[in-house]
């Protein structure tokens, strides 16, 4: 396919075209996103829309590896002549699951499989990956890709483990930076975010088991009162916990579940909490599964039950390389223009690839996917949907990331 010129205005202005893009290109992954958001598969079940990339990329003259597990693929370009090891690689990363909600919008191509919605925008990641690719290919082709690039559909994120699944499967060896996009329904389209150090939190599991001999109501001081001991951790441990660490490292233990006995006259002999830490420091992270749990034990001590702590690790704060993102910056304003590349927020959302920024070098971008005058609509809602002109920018962003040159940031 012969990439021609589209033009795409940003707030009222035309951007630099230094990679034109084939409006061919951009239907085409618009037709693909679309049967992705009809066909959404959960975390490690990502049969159908592995096969669907991995197919796409062969018939461009790629030789795409499926990942062990059938769902998820890596896939590598690498210009005429070059050794292996010559430059180095950049890995381009899209994720494939959907989510475990049903799918409420009226769309022709609203979710055909129950209790199963792309409200992560993650068909839009792999449309998005899949075109570049394919644009990639035909720079190969020409004799015009610079440098080795790797394709990497990762299964899993929303589970936590396709990452990691990933890395262990070999996705980042001979990789020497990592780059990738998540759609931002609080930017506009044509606009990309970009953030040095931490740019979403770690998000890990906490479970908490009280244990104590139970009682009459009438009678709370000739047993352990084991709902005030509940209310009591529940409502001291975020504080506590917060304390000890740096402010700036933006830990938060917030609870979504509390249970305990099942009659208004009986102290049970049993409750739990669950919920999530989540924080933006590395050592942060490391730290604080310790020190809550020494804190929940104290505080049920106090008041004669006993308490279990279980903390699921999830994943660890994803922190952009500032060498990258000033990278990533010169490329994208050159390919956008000045206006389109914004500063980014932080965010205490857990995002799996922050295990490929702990391996290499490697940034998250924000991809601005809320159209004109449209209302934001939060991630992992059942209403969730994109503008879909943001797969031309998204496109455009990653060529330029594989094509920029490397290291000459501002």
């Amino acid at each position: 396919m012969t990439i021609y010129a589209a033009v795409f205005r940003i707030g009222g202005r035309t951007p630099v075209m230094s990679v034109p893009l084939d409006p061919r290109m951009t239907d085409q992954m618009r037709d693909v996103r679309r049967d992705l958001h009809a066909h959404p598969e959960l975390s490690g079940a990502e049969f159908r829309t592995t096969t669907l990339v991995a197919d796409r990329l062969a018939a461009a003259g790629l030789a795409p590896t499926v990942l062990p597990g059938g769902t998820g693929l890596v896939c590598d370009l690498t210009p005429a002549g070059a050794a292996p090891g010559e430059r180095p690689v950049t890995a381009l990363r899209a994720d494939l699951d959907a989510l475990p909600l049903p799918d409420v919008k009226d769309v022709p191509y609203r979710s055909t499989v129950p209790d199963a919605c792309h409200a992560c925008g993650h068909d839009l990641h792999t449309a998005v990956l899949l075109g570049a690719g394919l644009v990639l290919a035909e720079l190969r082709d020409t004799g015009a890709l610079p440098r080795p690039v790797r394709l990497v559909f990762q299964p899993a994120e929303e589970a936590m483990w396709g990452a990691r699944a990933a890395i262990e499967a070999g996705a980042l060896d001979g990789v020497g930076r990592a780059v990738a996009l998540h759609a931002d329904p609080r930017l506009d389209v044509g606009r990309v975010g970009l953030r040095a150090g931490a740019i979403t939190g770690a998000a890990d599991f906490v479970l908490v088991r009280l244990t104590g001999p139970g009682g009459h109501t009438a009678r709370p001081h000739l047993t352990a009162d084991l709902v005030h001991a509940l209310g009591v951790v529940a409502t001291q441990t975020p504080a506590l916990l917060a304390r000890r660490f740096d402010p700036r490292a933006g830990l938060r233990l917030v609870w979504g579940r509390v249970a305990a006995g099942s009659a208004a006259n009986a102290i049970p002999s049993g409750g739990e909490l669950a919920g999530t830490v989540r924080c933006l420091d590395t050592a942060t992270w490391d730290a604080a599964p310790d020190l809550l749990t020494g804190i929940v034990v104290a505080l049920a001590e106090q008041h004669g039950v006993t308490a279990e702590v279980e903390v699921t690790r999830g994943v660890p704060p994803c922190v952009n390389d500032a060498d990258v993102v000033d990278d990533l910056r010169v490329a994208l304003t050159t390919e956008f223009g000045v206006d389109a590349v914004v500063a980014t927020e932080q965010s205490l959302g857990g995002e799996d690839f922050a295990w490929f920024t702990r391996s290499v070098p490697g940034a998250l971008v924000r991809l601005g996917t809320r159209g004109p005058g449209a209302p934001a609509t939060d991630l992992h809602t059942s209403t969730f949907d994109v503008d879909e002109g943001a797969l031309e920018v998204g496109i455009r962003t990653l060529v330029a990331v594989a094509t920029a040159p490397v290291g000459e940031g501002a």
